[in-house]
């Protein structure tokens, strides 16, 4: 229906806006040096980031992976 696609449609809409403010608070110097620090640990120590999202897809935990793989961490799946 057409309520169902526009709600679908909003929805994207929502999750790009917040990937997008997110990846901005993320790219901020401290942030920045902490993404780094635990890309660089990930090679030395075991650690988790974990949330109650359902799906990593549309949570901040999967923009996170992204963003340390970018790093060159040591990620498991």
């Amino acid at each position: 229906s057409t309520t169902i696609a526009y709600g679908l449609m909003r929805a994207e809409r929502s999750w790009r806006l917040f990937e997008k403010q997110f990846r901005a608070e993320m790219a901020a110097p401290d942030a920045t040096r902490s993404l780094d620090l635990l890309a660089t640990l990930s090679h030395g120590a075991n650690f988790s980031l974990g949330c109650y999202c359902e799906h990593e897809a549309r949570c901040q935990r999967g923009i996170l992976r992204a963003l340390l793989a970018a790093r060159g961490a040591a990620l498991q799946p």
